[in-house]
């Protein structure tokens, strides 16, 4: 797929598969991300068991914009402009979760959930598209170090678990810089490709 000028029809097809329930590995703006309907609970599943992680995984939900961010997260007056400030970015921000946001995605003491908006065309013209947030999470394997970043790759690895892997080239090489913000200090949980500094 063309990284600046996706075609309309591609992006149309790959969002006909969300709403089927499909999972996708997608590029953003820090590396590849699995990613799947919110209400999606099977594909839910799918992203637990490709990277095995436990209940306490905080996942996200990628969002177009400010707006639509605001829908599924609890920002206070004081993370306001933090958050505004570093969107669209390489951030993730953990905050308190809206009722619309699934029990099942929630931090299970917390009530959390990890939000992000991503500055990559791809993602955006998929967002734009879907009218709702990707659930994701980093294209981390269990067995790697380093997120999957190339298309290929990704596609002979995990053909088998995923239904389609989006291509667009080159993507980030680096996950997010993940930020806690849901008590009165922001807490920097992960040092990625979003500068920290103005969280510390």
């Amino acid at each position: 797929m063309h990284p600046d000028n996706p075609q309309a029809r591609s992006i149309r097809q790959i969002v006909d598969l969300v709403r089927d329930g499909g999972l996708i590995a997608y590029p953003t703006d820090s590396c590849f991300a699995l990613g799947c309907q919110m209400g999606n609970r099977a594909g839910l599943d799918r992203i637990k068991e490709i990277r095995r992680l436990d209940d306490r995984h905080h996942f996200t939900l990628v969002c177009r914009d400010f707006a639509q961010l605001g829908q599924f997260v609890q920002v206070s007056n004081s993370m306001f402009r933090l958050v505004k400030a570093s969107t669209p970015g390489s951030y993730t921000f953990i905050l308190p979760a809206t009722r619309e946001v699934p029990r099942r995605l929630l931090h299970p003491r917390k009530h959390t959930v990890g939000v992000r908006i991503p500055k990559h065309t791809v993602t955006q013209a998929l967002l734009s598209e879907l009218a709702e947030p990707l659930l994701s999470s980093t294209l981390l394997l269990p067995e790697h170090n380093e997120p999957m970043t190339q298309g290929w790759e990704i596609k002979e690895q995990l053909d088998h678990l995923v239904d389609a892997v989006v291509d667009a080239g080159e993507c980030g090489t680096e996950p997010t810089t993940v930020i806690d913000l849901s008590q009165p200090e922001p807490e920097i949980l992960r040092r990625g490709a979003g500068d920290p500094s103005r969280f510390e």
